[in-house]
């Protein structure tokens, strides 16, 4: 034989390049798309080929049916011919054999066949071994149509064979536009589909907008799903360029700065790659800021769909701060696993307290992975927005459910509430079988604040609605952003936070807060606290003038208060006290949360007589020296302070164990007067202590003290010199100890006060620094302003 035939499958038609995506971005097989029967054309497929039936073009489409003999100029005319046959009557083609000569390879023989031809192979290789998650539906179902053509030594190609007959219904002229092979994109569409993706319109607006323009779907000639692919094949072609200067750009940015870090996965010369990158003041705002983290992909631009990821965080002054940045290809659990393993190195390898992202199965897999100690929390303003999606029609119909749902999310204050609340609010709107309401249900752990409360993020108020992540790059970056433009408006937004937090800075430094109230402690707050965070104490603080304590419980060390506004005790919270250990916590876990002290402990500060805040309840984080290296959290700066505080444990000390004194005390007429005779004696033994610590004086810098004997005769600490000790008295020696106790304490305190005194100096370089860091930012805003 002096031929040779090779088999392969290939589709007709320019329609159908490629996989397709559905409307979420999953993947749809072509076949599946292109030949599957429409439900309004009867879908018999394999119904119709076990029966035998036979189904034959109808009228007038007889008259433009192939014949044998009948002669083309070409291959391409041949088959540009059966597909146009097949689209008036109703079924796909593609080409299924070829036979090429042995003498140069050239084909000499092509068979068309409709797309229902043969049947799939359920034992192919690259199934046989792995889970099918999303079956395709079987669309081969051994039909025998087909047009067969052979090339004549003339050049031209005459049809030698022609099978009319189908064994399935065939496609209606109104669908006919959803079969693979008849699906192309014309000249003009392709120009109106690039110029309206350049607008930012994404592909579901674009396909509206060529419907209307043609007169309907039918006349468009293609699907949304090509659209979609053909608009992606356009942004890869576009992002081959852009991506390279991405990657100019931050090797500009690391050679000007070597600790500016940035890494690419895979090869740096592969165009198509993920990207991570952190500038020296990311990084170390992260050493100060760095206990929670929000993680954003919300920033896609419709003209790439390429996601930029940011990693923010909040500063002492409650403002969004830029821990890194990132580039995705695709949102892939790789891809994030790698991202998120790359930024946790460039952060030095401390993992977050927190971190928050978007509600996505894929990110929270990848965070597991690279931070199973981090708490993970769904961003609660996505699914607030997912929702009025998803329940649209219920928003229509129930004005009142929007209410219901942020009330049962943000105001209850127990995990018993919440579930309670949930089960009335999906029955209530009979809601209980919705599926995207179970699944947020049962990730109610990762979004809802009462399941929250007990961790650290940095958020002013546990009821409020939270804003939206992307608030770092607001007004900068949007759905119509190219790469080209991004680095510029990316500057401008770093540019304009910085200036923000200087402002912020000045404005803590040179303004002075009004104080509300007589406290000390609202006065130590406002003096350590930046001015916001100063604000929302304050608010705290001036809230507990309509709060009530009252003591419900006391096992010897922890004393339970249920703390209530007034008129509304039927909604207390429990607030447990330590009063040697000076610690409080509370029900509604608002200093665990975010880091403030709620107005239910301090209620209970107030009605315990606790007159600062212990050392232990001012995070560093919030306060005006959170950049600062200067350690200031172990003990209070001012002696004044300290003083207050240890005064206040020995005060509530002695209070508490009073107390329980007097409780033991009553019961009896025997044990009330015990314990006045002992009240008698410890009353001796406190006026006898006193009266033995005597007056300190301070002369030459050493310190004499007058101590009474037999309450006559003065000695004083130049008698005890010469004296040996075996000639001293029992209380001689007593007394000669306290003396030397009493000036150890002396010395103490001058230690004490020098301690203070080198904390305040260090505390005003600092300051210093910080005020010529706010004047050099000012003279580089004016110069640019000038420029």
């Amino acid at each position: 034989m002096d031929n040779e035939i090779l088999e392969f499958d290939i589709g007709l038609g320019g329609g159908g390049g490629g996989r397709e995506v559905d409307d979420d971005g999953i993947d749809i097989d072509d076949e599946e798309m292109a030949d599957s029967p429409s439900p309004t054309s009867g879908g018999a497929g394999g119904g119709a080929a076990s029966s035998g039936e036979i189904y034959l073009p109808e009228g007038d489409l007889l008259d433009l049916e192939p014949y044998e003999g009948m002669e083309f100029e070409s291959e391409e005319a041949a088959k540009a011919f059966y597909n146009s046959y097949a689209r008036r009557v109703g079924f796909s083609t593609r080409v299924s054999s070829s036979r090429r000569s042995r003498r140069d390879g050239a084909i000499i023989q092509r068979q068309f066949v409709c797309a229902k031809e043969g049947f799939r192979n359920l034992n192919e290789k690259r199934t046989k071994d792995r889970e099918i998650k999303r079956p395709r539906t079987i669309t081969r179902v051994g039909c025998k149509a087909s047009l067969s053509v052979k090339m004549q030594d003339s050049g031209k190609w005459v049809v030698s064979g022609f099978v009319r007959e189908h064994n399935h219904e065939l496609v209606p002229p109104d669908l006919v536009h959803c079969l693979r092979s008849h699906r192309q994109i014309s000249g003009p569409a392709k120009t109106l589909i690039d110029t309206l993706q350049a607008a930012g319109m994404g592909p579901r607006r674009i396909m509206s907008a060529l419907i209307k323009e043609y007169g309907g779907i039918s006349k468009v000639g293609f699907t949304e799903v090509d659209c979609r692919n053909y608009m992606r094949n356009n942004r890869q072609r576009s992002l081959e360029g852009d991506i390279q200067l991405v990657l100019d750009y931050l090797r500009q940015m690391q050679a000007e700065n070597h600790n500016f870090f940035y890494a690419v996965q895979g090869e740096e010369d592969q165009c198509m790659s993920n990207v991570l990158w952190a500038d020296p003041k990311a990084r170390l705002n992260y050493t100060y800021f760095g206990d929670t983290v929000t993680f954003d992909t919300t920033y896609r631009s419709n003209r790439y769909r390429l996601p930029f990821a940011p990693f923010t965080g909040v500063n002492h002054h409650g403002q969004p701060v830029l821990f890194g940045c990132a580039f995705l290809i695709n949102e892939s659990e790789a891809s994030f696993v790698w991202l998120f393993k790359t930024w946790l190195m460039a952060m030095s390898g401390r993992p977050p307290v927190s971190i928050t992202t978007d509600h996505d199965a894929v990110i929270r897999s990848a965070v597991t992975q690279v931070f199973p100690e981090t708490r993970h929390r769904f961003c609660k303003w996505h699914i607030f927005k997912k929702c009025q999606e998803k329940l649209s029609h219920v928003f229509l119909k129930h004005p009142s459910f929007e209410a219901d749902f942020h009330k049962c999310v943000n105001l209850t204050e127990s995990i018993e509430e919440f579930e309670s609340c949930w089960l009335s609010l999906v029955d209530g709107y009979d809601l209980r079988d919705h599926e995207w309401l179970q699944t947020i249900y049962s990730a109610r752990r990762q979004w809802v604040p009462v399941y929250l409360r007990d961790t650290f993020f940095a958020e002013m108020s546990i009821t409020q609605r939270s804003d939206s992540m992307n608030s770092y790059f607001d007004g900068y970056v949007n759905a119509s952003t190219n790469l080209n433009q991004f680095f510029k408006l990316y500057e401008k937004a770093l540019e304009s936070r910085n200036e923000k937090e200087v402002k912020a800075d000045y404005d803590t430094m040179n303004a002075a807060p009004v104080l509300k109230t007589p406290s000390p402690m609202e006065k130590q707050a406002s003096e350590l606290y930046t001015r916001k965070l100063f604000m929302r104490f304050q608010e705290e603080l001036v809230g507990t003038l309509t709060f009530m304590a009252s003591k419900a419980e006391d096992d010897g060390e922890v004393i339970t208060y249920q703390v209530a506004k007034f008129g509304e005790d039927h909604k207390p919270y429990c607030v447990k006290f330590n009063v040697l250990e000076m610690k409080a916590t509370c029900s509604c876990q608002m200093f665990e949360f975010s880091g403030i002290l709620c107005r239910h402990v301090l209620a209970v500060f107030r009605v315990t007589n606790v007159l600062t805040l212990p050392s232990h309840y001012i995070l560093k984080r919030w306060t005006r020296n959170a950049k600062s290296s200067v350690i200031l959290e172990e003990r209070t700066s001012i002696v004044y302070t300290n003083y207050l505080e240890s005064h206040t444990v020995r005060y509530n000390t002695l209070r508490h164990e009073a107390f329980k004194f007097v409780d033991d005390a009553v019961k009896s007429q025997e044990t009330y007067d015990a314990a006045m005779d002992a009240l008698q004696v410890a009353a001796k033994k406190v006026a006898h202590a006193t009266k033995s610590e005597g007056k300190l004086g301070m002369a030459n810098g050493v310190v004499r003290r007058n101590l009474a004997f037999d309450g006559s005769t003065n000695h004083t600490r130049d008698d005890f010199e010469g004296r040996s000790a075996q000639h001293m008295s029992e209380d001689d020696m007593d007394k000669r100890i306290r003396e030397l106790t009493n000036e150890l304490e002396g010395a103490n305190r001058k230690c004490e006060v020098y301690r203070a005194n080198l904390l305040s100096v260090l505390k005003d370089i600092e300051d210093h620094k910080l005020q010529l860091s706010i004047k050099v930012q000012n003279i580089k805003i004016s110069m640019k302003d000038g420029l």
